[in-house]
């Protein structure tokens, strides 16, 4: 935490004493980016036996007398860091956990979310290991992807954070073939599958844990042989000198170098996108996953609602997913056991945004309206005709079934349409440019981490939102929406001059390449109340300057024309 001045603030425990995590003067070996690993135990181990509450439950409309009142033990892990070691960010996080969790507990189960999540519905964590102990397919299911909610989210959602048709719609599909990604948040793993193991199905008869792949430590490999055999302490870890520092060696920043993890053990490193690279070597293995939607939402958090943070958001997904398929873990050519339909699925999640570019340059094609003369859409034959009709047909119908499967509105898909749109104008350009640059450079790509909150307006919640942060990728869809409306105003012009000249097949042909240039102008609608920024508090403004700034181009068109005509004879 910080206050107003910069200055940050320490943190206290009960007993009088500093939270060993923070620092007030940063020192050497005790700062941020470079400081020893901490284990500290906030909660004990609780007692044997059921602790069930003494509170008389007289005058209270629930008998707390029934309830077992223990909590469970509580950690403080912070695993070490130094500048002589990359801590491969979140995914080395995780690792250092999920090595912890096993000297601490070894349960079979773990669940994680980020650090702006929290569980909104206890009964998911039972609806989850439920899946995991299914007669049919609980062996083999590796994980448990929840849908991700929002509850800071502006009520119209104008840059598609809930995106239902992903959330309700594909990933709930995927239960069909070997189950959802893992999405890096509200999921729930079994701790042999992150450990690199073979499903059931397919595991050899006798695993022996070697330190090369899982690192020195023998409590650590000791642990790791009691999960495949289903073994479990049911006493807890004493907690001594010995016992602590063999927990801190294993958050240490060298611990897992030389050895498998980050590769094949453990959450994966090297990648911006490390929960697609995870699920997909997992479900290389053999292992399937779930897709679990509740009634009441499982988990909650909060997304980023100013436009640029979105796009920020959305360049570093789509970024990971190009540098998911220019390596290894290639779906064509990586997952040894993908069924054929997951690995097209993968393919799918890797190669996205190189279709912007074919979308960009369509939406910026009505730069042709300002040929004199011309319209861009010129005697579209017989057979291209019934093609386009066949593919929009076909487009339509994919999206009425994923509405009708996700159970969302129309105006949910249109809001997904919107923001598809400028995302392919400027964030899936920049991931498929920064992935050229690495291409040619062999350099790597590094994107910035994600904020979700970046005004401190506490009289206005949704204050980002009108918050306008130019940035070099929102060019393309500047000019993109330039461009439309600038032909928008030439074809009016146009019609204006030529209405008398116009045969009735080029008049069809203006009309229909005015059709086009509205329907991108509709889907550019969020971004030019974005470019108004708390001016977008009234959309009334925008929907009137539209009309006032097309009736001045073709103004400016009809009075070129005239000008030209009599100066140049024609």
């Amino acid at each position: 935490m910080k206050t107003d001045q910069g200055a940050p603030n320490a943190t206290w425990m009960a007993n009088g004493t500093q939270w060993p995590g923070t620092w007030i003067d940063p020192v050497e070996n005790h700062r941020k980016g470079h400081h020893a690993g901490i284990v500290k135990v906030v909660l004990d181990h609780p007692i044997r036996g059921h602790n069930l509450s003494l509170k008389d439950s007289t005058g209270y409309s629930l008998n707390f007398g029934v309830i077992d009142v223990r909590i469970p033990m509580l950690v403080y892990v912070s695993r070490e860091k130094n500048p002589s070691y990359d801590h491969n960010k979140k995914a080395g996080a995780l690792n250092a956990q999920l090595r912890a969790s096993a000297l601490l507990s070894n349960a079979q189960f773990i669940i994680n979310f980020d650090c702006d999540h929290y569980i909104n519905n206890s009964q998911a964590l039972r609806a989850a290991i439920c899946f995991m102990i299914d007669q049919r397919e609980g062996d083999n299911t590796a994980f448990v992807q929840f849908p991700q909610r929002f509850d800071n989210v502006d009520p119209k959602d104008r840059y598609g954070n809930h995106n239902r048709v992903f959330f309700d719609g594909t990933m709930l599909a995927l239960n069909g073939l070997q189950g959802p990604s893992y999405l890096g948040t509200g999921c729930m793993f079994r701790r042999l599958a992150l450990y690199g193991i073979d499903p059931p199905h397919w595991r050899q008869d006798s695993i022996t844990p070697k330190a090369s792949q899982f690192g020195d430590s023998t409590l650590l490999l000791e642990s790791v042989s009691e999960a495949l055999n289903q073994e479990r302490c049911t006493s807890p870890p004493s907690l001594n000198d010995t016992y602590v520092a063999e927990m801190e060696k294993v958050v240490s920043a060298s611990f897992d170098k030389k050895t498998d993890w980050g590769k094949g053990v453990g959450y994966i490193y090297d990648i911006a996108t490390e929960d697609i690279v995870t699920g997909f070597r997992i479900h290389g293995q053999g292992w399937r996953s779930m897709y679990c939607t509740l009634k009441h939402d499982a988990f909650c958090g909060t997304a980023p609602i100013n436009l640029t943070e979105r796009l920020h958001q959305i360049v570093r997904w789509s970024g990971g997913s190009l540098e998911m398929f220019f390596s290894h873990n290639n779906p064509l050519i990586g997952g040894r056991r993908l069924q054929l339909l997951q690995r097209v699925s993968y393919l799918n999640m890797t190669i996205y945004p190189v279709t912007s570019l074919f979308i960009l340059l369509y939406a910026i094609s009505p730069v042709m309206w300002l040929i004199p003369d011309e319209v861009y859409i010129q005697r579209p034959f017989t057979r291209y005709v019934l093609y386009l009709v066949v593919i929009i047909l076909m487009i339509h119908m994919i999206g009425w079934l994923e509405i009708k499967w996700a159970g969302i509105t129309w105006l949910d898909y249109w809001r997904n349409e919107q923001f598809f749109m400028i995302g392919s104008t400027s964030a899936y350009p920049t991931a498929v440019l920064h992935m050229v640059v690495n291409l040619l450079t062999k350099k790597g790509i590094h994107f910035r981490v994600t904020s979700k909150q970046t005004t401190a307006d506490t009289n206005d919640k949704f204050a980002d939102l009108y918050e306008m942060r130019w940035v070099p990728m929102l060019i393309p869809t500047m000019v993109v929406l330039v461009a439309n409306i600038g032909a928008i105003g030439v074809a009016i012009g146009k019609t204006v001059v030529y209405m008398g000249v116009w045969t009735i097949q080029q008049k069809r042909h203006a009309a229909m390449g005015l059709l086009f240039n509205m329907w991108v102008m509709f889907l550019l609608y969020p971004f030019a109340l974005a470019i108004m920024g708390r001016w977008a508090k009234r959309p009334i403004i925008l929907l009137v300057l539209l009309p006032v700034i097309f009736v001045i181009v073709a103004l400016v068109y009809v009075a070129t024309h005239i000008l030209l005509a009599n100066i140049i004879p024609f």
